[in-house]
């Protein structure tokens, strides 16, 4: 495992220099200099001034916060399981109803605080509330939900302000598995650093953030899945961290960090969060069950028991508290293992930990600390801790204005968004061509079979009947093979929602960076198929005629495309949208026109005809090869083919064509044309468009459901509990 590296207090460059792994490190006397304090030594003092001024005068004072949370309460109504039950009576089984729901309380008048340079961590078993409390500090749970108040230095905080000045680690690592450390924790400077800060300051950061985070050894490595080999567990939870301190936030939230990890890997994490703490953050995590070592890291605790509070205080008073309560902790036994067993034990009773919570809160009346005033507003101490290199999101503190009210809702404009998730997309599929290469191997395998099935098809009435099929066959195909679109978003998914969560950038450039990025393959696929196809098959237009058949292939991939796109947007499992996508697309082809023309198909289905997403390319490549006026297709005695008189001699077939011709008043010899595509085009009922509006409609299909696209992660991402 890495070494966990220390900021020693009387460096003068911007590195962290290593030291042994020892809980001696640690000095709570002093905290280390910011990452933008370090950075102010080094950096180039005549350019970006404005927005990296930073008071070193006293780099070992921080500024005070203190978070107070009163009479927290959240519940959640439960709809009850339908169950069968005997009414007293001796013959009728009556049923609950289904939409019967009784409420759960999940939080039920928690109080406690927490101040800056400290760690508060969250106690107690599974379903004790731990994940619902951390939710409700960093404003995760919808407004109007929650009731009591949550105060930083005796203000409430709005959305926007908690966005800027606090980050939250979700205990999921959700990170891009072909990217290496380095260029992960780069991209995420990318996004929270604001752009007036120089490339060079940010990679010092993320430099001093790699040594911080003990990733020296790990950081050219890819983070890894299942399928590639990459950091360890613990490298990647220290990873996550980083992620959301690059912009070093006054505020950080932790979801169980240790959660899955070994003891030696847990005790790293936590190393690391004490040393973000005494930077002059204010960490609040969930733990488990910690160790003996953990405990030595920590300042408060705050055990839950279904949703309710049994201790709140500092590891030191838990020895008096069970004595007095009068349940003392043993010799030797670790405290917090003894506390949340003797918290299990109770809630196995009769009367439950009603009396461990009474006892708690008439504790905490005697113990209670005097309360301190900081002696700055909220305001006041934000301004202050981003004139000493906290918050680097963007903030400035020239110009007399207040820093506070100069903090943007993002970093970077729209453009530098994009380029940057452009950027990390591109680089993330460039390290598994394996995904792309089985796509186009799968477009030149349907092409190849096309092309040798429909080989030099002739302008006979059965080469007509076989140029339709391959027409509504291919263009088919160009939708199903978009299906593969659909796990991209699904496996984003939630790295999408913990980094908009928090303003890292805008919705609407995710939406058109995944759009640019999916173009250039779109591109080489439609090449790779009109190349196969087209001559092949011996379709008609030459060089113009292929130009405009590769660019309806094209528009066909990119509607195709988009709309899987869109659902993987609304649909939550892979499988479940793999069989939405089959349905829907068999739906399109179905009233596409080529299984039943368009005056058959009944008024009451018309409507799911001109919303068919096959309709506008298959009859654009009709138009492409049967506009040719010149062109004929049925020939005098050719009119008999695909009838029961096709079996009838040549001579008997000549004969019935000129009585037809004598019946009829008009001179029809074997040679006069009776077919043209355009008489083809009419039977097909292929008249409404041209081929260039069809191209058109395809197209705007594509940006219509990018749009429902975008739409899908502004309502379904909003990443709070109701």
């Amino acid at each position: 495992m890495s070494r966990v590296v220390a900021a020693d207090d009387n460096m003068s460059l911007p590195f962290f220099s290593p030291e042994p792994n020892h809980l001696s490190t640690f000095s709570t006397a002093s905290p280390s200099p910011t990452f933008a304090q370090l950075l102010k030594n080094v950096g180039d003092t005549t350019t970006d001034q404005h927005h990296v001024d930073m008071n070193l005068t006293s780099p070992n004072q921080s500024v005070p916060f203190h978070l107070s949370f009163n009479d927290l309460t959240y519940s959640v109504k439960v709809r009850r399981k339908f169950t069968w039950k005997r009414a007293p009576s001796a013959d009728p089984i009556v049923g609950e109803s289904p939409l019967s729901s009784k409420t759960k309380t999940l939080l039920n008048g928690i109080s406690g605080e927490a101040r800056d340079g400290e760690i508060l961590a969250v106690l107690g078993a599974s379903g004790s509330g731990k994940s619902t409390l951390i939710d409700a500090l960093a404003n995760r749970i919808a407004k109007g939900s929650l009731k009591g108040n949550v105060t930083l230095n005796g203000e409430v905080l709005n959305s926007k302000m908690q966005k800027a000045i606090s980050a939250y680690v979700m205990q999921d690592d959700l990170l891009f598995p072909m990217l290496t450390v380095e260029e992960t924790l780069m991209f995420a400077a990318e996004f929270r650093l604001p752009r007036s800060l120089s490339k060079s300051k940010k990679s010092l950061r993320v430099q001093a953030l790699i040594d911080q985070l003990g990733l020296r050894n790990a950081a050219k490595t890819i983070i890894g899945d299942e399928g590639h080999r990459g950091i360890s567990g613990g490298e990647r939870r220290r990873v996550s961290i980083g992620i959301d301190i690059i912009h070093d936030p006054i505020l950080l939230f932790l979801d169980e960090p240790t959660s899955g990890l070994d003891s030696t890997s847990a005790l790293s994490v936590v190393k690391v969060l004490k040393r973000i703490a005494q930077s002059g953050s204010m960490v609040i995590m969930t733990l488990h069950q910690p160790s003996y070592r953990l405990l030595r890291l920590l300042d408060r605790l705050l055990f839950l028991s279904r949703g309710q509070t049994v201790f709140s205080g500092s590891p030191a008073m838990l020895p008096s508290f069970f004595a007095e309560f009068g349940h003392p902790i043993p010799e030797r036994e670790n405290r917090t293992e003894f506390a949340l067993d003797l918290i299990r034990e109770l809630e196995g009773s009769a009367g439950g930990t009603r009396s461990l919570v009474e006892f708690n809160k008439e504790f905490r009346q005697r113990k209670a600390e005097p309360r301190t005033q900081t002696g700055l507003s909220l305001k006041e101490a934000i301004s202050a801790s981003i004139s000493k290199g906290k918050l680097v999101s963007g903030a400035t503190s020239g110009s007399g204005s207040s820093p506070v009210s100069t903090i943007p809702t993002f970093a970077n404009p729209f453009w530098v968004e994009l380029l940057v998730l452009a950027k990390r997309s591109m680089t993330n599929y460039r390290r598994q061509p394996e995904l792309f290469g089985i796509r186009l191997g799968a477009v030149l395998v349907t092409g190849f079979i096309l092309a040798t099935m429909f080989w030099q098809l002739d302008n006979s009435p059965k080469g007509v009947q076989e140029r339709l099929g391959f027409f509504a066959f291919a263009m088919s195909t160009t939708f199903y093979t978009c299906a593969d679109a659909l796990p991209v978003f699904l496996q984003e998914r939630f790295i999408f929602m913990r980094e908009t969560a928090y303003n890292a950038y805008r919705r609407s450039s995710y939406v058109l960076s995944h759009s640019l990025v999916a173009l250039p393959s779109l591109i080489i696929l439609s090449l790779a198929f009109a190349a196969t196809t087209f001559w092949a098959v011996g379709l008609d237009g030459g060089l113009m005629g292929f130009l405009f058949y590769f660019l309806i292939v094209l528009a066909a991939f990119w509607a195709g495309s988009s709309f899987v796109t869109f659902l993987s947007g609304v649909v939550p499992h892979v499988m479940l949208g793999y069989t939405i996508v089959v349905a829907i697309l068999a739906y399109f082809l179905l009233f596409s026109g080529f299984f039943i023309t368009r005056d058959r198909i009944p008024a009451y289905w018309i409507w799911f005809h001109y919303i068919s997403l096959v309709k506008y390319p298959y009859e654009a490549v009709l138009i492409n090869e049967f506009s040719d006026p010149t062109k004929c297709f049925i020939r005098g005695v050719q009119i008999f083919d695909n009838t029961p008189l096709a079996a009838v001699p040549q001579g008997m077939k000549v004969k019935l064509l000129s009585t037809m011709s004598k019946s009829l008043g008009m001179r029809i010899t074997s040679s006069t044309c009776l077919t043209t595509g355009y008489d083809i085009l009419q039977q097909q009922g292929v008249t409404d468009l041209s081929k260039w509006n069809c191209l058109w409609v395809t197209v705007a299909w594509g940006f219509f459901f990018r749009i429902l696209f975008y739409f899908s992660l502004l309502l379904g991402s909003k990443n709070k509990r109701r």
